[in-house]
Formats: structure tokens, sequence, C-alpha cells
């Protein structure tokens, strides 16, 4: 009996020991935030078309943000220690009301924002942050650009208060012209984009680019259509027909890609199609509507990335029935915490100064954001939209299938030159 009671007794020390490892191993991560840092509360505007016909890609990466700040709340991915919140100003994805939004987040007295979808608006977004910023000393805003991918905005119009986190077009169009070169199939291209700076981008760099890679490729068509506005796309797909294209190439995006693929669906077209944003909301749908698709993304990202990145993506459809697939938003989270660590400061001005040269642990590697330009340097990876399997599980909006990696572009290899002049701070 006095037996049992020493080994009761042996075992509720032992529990107890343990108990209190566990306890500060789950603190340990948290403990090592710099105390200027540790525990402050960071109020992230995102400026972005939270309505409107854009309105259910915000919304989506609006939930992103919020999810990937909870997620890596009290991790080593959050090495600063701080609480995020993404707090919405809906620009209507306007540049116009996006300035609007950005001087009643300022007056609020927000020192960060983020916005995306659209580089018509990032770009307008850019240039008053800089005005701003000169005009008030000591009330200095970072902004951090996700999505919108013009070259201009990291080359000649580049300012030391803007960081992109995507991949600029010439990067992804570098890489894409470079996986069509090698296909004999692709001869006749017809070009559809969006008549605003990213499609025109588009145009420019696959025109730049296969031109030195392939000269017998030929470009039988070329629209430029309305952003937004375009409801049914059939007279496109009549052109497309009757041109004799092989091959569509689009840099389309939102409701507008997800009705250009609708309306070849309808025309029953079996074509090849080269796309950046198949996986955005209402387009995975669309595809496996149709049969036989033989599409090729370019991206930052593809549909099956292993252990705590697929975690992610399987417990945000989870809690939401619906996709991550704006893997920039953890990019930002994650920079931002770890530029705040490294200046041991939440103060503007010193953490981007701290962000210039930063390597930091991404999603998909140790990643760099180029000091030259405040362009990130990452890999691209070229994926095909195929049924989904146990190697490549995931199922896009549930469709049964997905866009599995072919093809993995390495940093130093998707990186592209800057004419950036950068002006900063005294």
């Amino acid at each position: 009996m006095k037996f049992s009671l020493k080994i009761v007794a042996a075992c509720a020390v032992l529990l107890c020991q343990y108990s209190t490892f566990a306890q500060a191993q789950a603190t340990a991560k948290v403990a090592k935030a710099p105390a200027e840092t540790s525990g402050k509360l960071i109020k992230v505007a995102m400026i972005e078309g939270l309505s409107g016909p854009f309105g259910p890609v915000g919304q989506n990466q609006l939930k992103s943000y919020q999810f990937v700040a909870d997620r890596l709340a009290n991790t080593d991915k959050n090495p600063a220690g701080v609480k995020f919140e993404f707090v919405p100003f809906d620009s209507k994805s306007s540049p116009q009301e996006a300035l609007v939004q950005l001087k009643a987040a300022t007056d609020q007295g927000f020192r960060y924002i983020t916005q995306g979808n659209g580089s018509a608006v990032a770009g307008a977004l850019s240039d008053a942050v800089a005005k701003h910023n000169e005009r008030n000393p000591g009330k200095e805003v970072i902004f951090l650009n996700y999505a919108a991918v013009d070259p201009a905005l990291t080359n000649e119009r580049c300012n030391f208060w803007h960081f992109r986190l995507d991949a600029d077009t010439s990067m992804k169009m570098e890489a894409l012209t470079s996986f069509m070169k090698d296909d004999p199939k692709v001869k006749n291209i017809y070009l559809i984009n969006q008549n605003y700076s990213h499609g025109h981008q588009v145009v420019k760099y696959f025109k730049e680019g296969i031109a030195r890679k392939r000269t017998d490729v030929k470009i039988v068509g070329e629209d430029l259509h309305p952003i937004g506005q375009v409801k049914d796309f059939s007279p496109y797909i009549a052109k497309i027909k009757a041109s004799g294209a092989d091959t569509v190439l689009t840099g389309n995006w939102g409701t507008d890609m997800t009705l250009l693929v609708k309306a070849m669906n309808d025309a029953g077209m079996k074509i090849a199609l080269y796309v950046y944003y198949g996986g955005v909301s209402g387009t995975p749908t669309a595809l496996a509507q149709g049969s036989d698709w033989n599409v090729s993304q370019i991206a930052i990202s593809h549909s099956n990335f292993s252990g705590d990145e697929q975690a992610l993506r399987n417990e945000f459809k989870k809690k939401f029935n619906d996709d991550y697939y704006t893997f920039q938003t953890y990019s930002a989270v994650a920079m931002l915490s770890q530029g705040m660590a490294n200046a041991k400061s939440i103060d503007p001005v010193k953490v981007a100064a701290a962000m210039e040269d930063m390597t930091f642990k991404n999603y998909n590697g140790e990643v760099k954001m180029r000091k030259t330009d405040h362009q990130l340097q990452q890999p691209l990876f070229i994926s095909k939209w195929t049924k989904a399997t146990a190697k490549d599980p995931y199922s896009e909006e549930n469709t049964g299938f997905n866009f599995a990696n072919v093809k993995t572009i390495p940093a130093y290899v998707a990186s592209t030159p800057t004419s950036c002049q950068m002006k900063r701070p005294s």
C-alpha cells in the first residue's frame, strides 16, 4: 500500500513537471519576441474591392488575411509576437474610391495598408501613400501590395513605402513563355485580356518573350475587353474560333475569367489555355463543368503543397467551405512580423528599413524582399488542371480537380532586373 502511494505521488510530481514544461514550451516561441513589439496590436487597413463584380475575390482575401493572422499568432512564424487585425475598407475596385478609403484609414490612425486586386488601384495608392508620408512625418504608412502585378510598380513608379509580395507580370511571363516554347502544339495564339494596365502588360511581355524563344509562333488575334463589364463573352469566342487559334493566353481574373471559361464551355471549345488566375473564386467550378481542358497556370503557388501549408488550406476550407488561394496573405503576415522583430519596433519607418533585403520563412521556402525595388524574390510554379489523385489530392471548389505542379522555377531563375531608382527617406 505504501509502495502504491509512493508511485502515485511520484507520478503526480512528474505530471506537474511535464505540465510546467509543456506550458513553457507553448509560450517559449512567444517569449522570444522583442519586448518592444510583443503583445502590440497592429491594425492593417485592407483597401479592396469588397463589393461589385470582383467582390467575391476581395471577400475571400479578407477572410484569408484574418485567418492567417489568427493561425500564425503565437508561433515562430510571428517572431514579433504582435497581434494583427485586418480591417476592411471597400474601394469598389475603383482607384478614386480607394483614395477616399485611404484618407479615411489614415484619419483613423492606420499606419499599414494592403491591397492587391487591380494595378490601376495599386498605382493610385502607391503614389498617394508616398505623398502622404512626405507631407506627414511621424505618421508614415507602409503599403503591402499582395497581388497587383504591373511591373511599373517596382520599376519606374517604385517608392520606398511600397512592397510587392506577388511576382510581377514580367517574371511570370518569362517563366510561362519558357514553358510554352517547348510545346510543339503551340503554334497559333489568341490573346484576350482585360483593358487596363495588367492586361496591357500581359500582352507586352508575352510578345517580347515569345519573339525571343519561338519565332514560328503566330499571334492570330488580340482583344482587350472592358474590365468587369462583359456579361457575355460569346462574341469574343466566335472571333477566337474564326482565327484558327490552337491556344488562348489570358491574364483575366475573377468574374472576367469565370465568364470567359463558361463561354468556351458553351461553345464546346477544345483548346489549350494558358492562364495567370485559374484558381480564383468561381473559375475552378467553371473549368470542371467543361471537359478535356488543357489548362496551364503560372503562379507563386499551386494546389498541392505538403505539410503545414496544405494543412492551412484544409483548415480554411473546413472553416469557410472556400479555397485559400491568395498565399500572398501568408507572406504579408510573415514578412511584416519578421520586419518588426528585426527592427524591434512597430514604427513603419523602422520596419520598412528592416524589411529591405530581409529573408524570411514563407510558405514556399525562404524568400527575400529585394532592397533595390521592394519586389519579393521567390519561386514560381507552372501547374496543370487535372483530376485529383492520391499524390495531388486537393479539390478546388470541391470539383475533384486541382492545379498540380509540373515545374518549379527557383527564385534566382524567376528573378528579373529592375530600373527602379529608389528614393529613401533621410
